[in-house]
Formats: structure tokens, C-alpha cells, sequence
């Protein structure tokens, strides 16, 4: 970890980012309009490389809304072949950082057709069935305990601060549980209707080990989904990964400035 912090900490100087933000699929084009200092993972001692289309691999650090801010353009999953703790490594690494809050987004499918695609679903909490979990090991007494409490994985006062930006914006925000599957094979029809069943509203493959770290870091977390499609048999159509990239980048539009009108509204 001193290894990657140390060439981090060269690049950025006396950068202190204060807020984290990890884009999911098709989300990329929140950078477009930010300048500051972009650094490549493949260049980052001890880092992960994402290999995924739609997930530019680079960290950028800038402002945003005035914030000092580390945007990751692109994240880990445990479906590439790497361990919950490899694919969680940057919250850690963020945390030596100093940072205090981390905005996780993804893409997701909707287990219910009272979400539409497009939807933004603001991550209630989460239920966890990737079937394993990225604190499994020795523990690091340095970044948090070894039973850390997980009673509100996604913080009250950032959800608040999301539902009166969105009222303040006009965009729409639906709430609900987010399920985390390990995939990269997307769920069966039964699969979908157990989940249901079990209090999921949207599903993916990511997020949930990001927020488990974050937390067991203190490090507050808001997670917002963009709904790209429908899970398997709730409608006739059937989820693809392409058609998962077109939707995020029409519907992405709306994300960013929710996103970064929540920025502008964290103390």
C-alpha cells in the first residue's frame, strides 16, 4: 500500500481530495468538462487494471463544485478473476488519502416494472450475494475493526442531501435495495424472482463490496444506480452488455448533474 500511495502522492502533490467517486458503466463522460491530474491504474504500483469495455481505467484528480475530488473512471469487479480485496483496494488506498466521503454509481437492471430504464435509484442498502466478502482475511487495525457494523451501509445524511438535490433539479429519484451478484452471466428468471422475494429491487454486479470497505473505513457512502434495462424475465426483452453502455450514455446526462449538485451540497 506505501508503494502506491507514495507514486499517487508524487503525481498529486499537496492534492488533498476529500470526496471519492467511482463511475459505472457508461458513466465516463462525467469527465469531459474536468481538468486536473489523470493517472493511468496500468501506471499505479500494486493497482488493478480494468478490463471491461466502457471503463476508461484512470484516476483523476479535480474539482468539482469547488470540491477536491478523486474520480475513478472505471472500477474492479469480481467477475475479471481478481479477489474481493483486489477489486476493493482503491477504497483502502483512498482512505490513506483522507477521504471522508465516497460516491459509488453503477448500471443495474430493474427486478420490478415499477422502475423504468432510465430510472436514477437511489441505493437504500444492499444485499450481498457475489457469495463471498472483501474483509475476509487478516485484518489492517489501521484502516478499521474486524466486525464492522454494516446498520447503515449507505449514510442517512447523504441520501437526504441526494433527495433535495433532486427536488431542487427536478430529476426524479426512486430509492430501493440494490442486490450484488457476481456475474459476469446475467441472472436467470427464477433467480430474478427469488431476489425479489427477498426485498431486492435493482440488481448488478458491483458497488456492494465498495460500500462494505468504505464503511469499514468510515468513510461515508452514497450510492446511486442508473437502471439500464430489465432483469431477465420481467419483460420479453433480454439484458445485453452493449445495450446496457447505449442506455447509461443517453440517460448519463442526468446522473452527472445530480451528481455533481450533491457535491456542491456536502459540507
Amino acid at each position: 500500500m506505501r508503494e502506491t500511495l507514495d507514486f499517487i502522492k508524487s503525481k498529486i502533490n499537496d492534492f488533498a481530495p476529500e470526496i471519492a467517486i467511482i463511475l459505472g458503466s457508461g458513466m465516463g463522460h462525467f469527465c469531459d468538462s474536468l481538468e486536473g491530474v489523470s493517472i493511468k491504474y496500468s501506471e499505479i504500483p500494486k493497482f488493478p487494471v480494468s478490463t471491461v469495455e466502457g471503463h476508461k481505467g484512470e484516476l483523476l484528480f479535480c474539482e468539482v463544485e469547488g470540491k477536491a475530488c478523486v474520480i475513478m473512471q472505471g472500477r474492479f469487479h469480481f467477475y475479471e478473476g481478481y479477489t474481493m480485496r483486489e477489486a476493493t483496494y482503491p477504497v483502502k488506498i483512498f482512505k490513506k488519502l483522507g477521504i471522508k466521503t465516497l460516491i459509488v454509481t453503477n448500471a443495474s437492471g430493474a427486478l420490478d416494472k415499477k422502475y423504468n430504464v432510465g430510472d436514477i435509484v437511489l441505493m437504500r442498502d444492499h444485499i450481498n450475494f457475489i457469495g463471498t466478502n472483501p474483509l475476509i482475511g487478516r485484518n489492517d487495525e489501521s484502516l478499521g475493526t474486524r466486525f464492522p457494523d454494516m446498520s447503515e451501509c449507505y449514510s442517512k445524511e447523504l441520501r437526504k442531501i441526494a433527495k433535495n438535490c433532486s427536488l431542487e433539479t427536478g430529476i426524479e429519484l426512486n430509492e430501493g435495495v440494490y442486490v450484488a451478484v457476481s456475474g459476469p452471466s446475467y441472472e436467470t428468471p427464477s433467480e430474478v424472482k427469488m431476489y425479489k422475494m427477498l426485498g431486492g429491487d435493482i440488481i448488478g454486479m458491483s458497488s456492494a463490496p465498495e460500500a462494505i470497505v468504505a464503511n469499514y473505513c468510515g468513510i461515508k457512502v452514497l450510492g446511486l444506480s442508473l437502471v439500464t434495462n430489465y432483469a431477465s424475465g420481467v419483460t420479453e426483452s433480454r439484458p445485453n452488455h452493449a445495450e446496457v453502455l447505449e442506455i447509461g450514455k443517453r440517460s448519463a446526462e442526468k446522473m452527472i448533474g445530480l451528481i455533481k449538485k450533491i457535491i456542491g451540497n456536502i459540507c
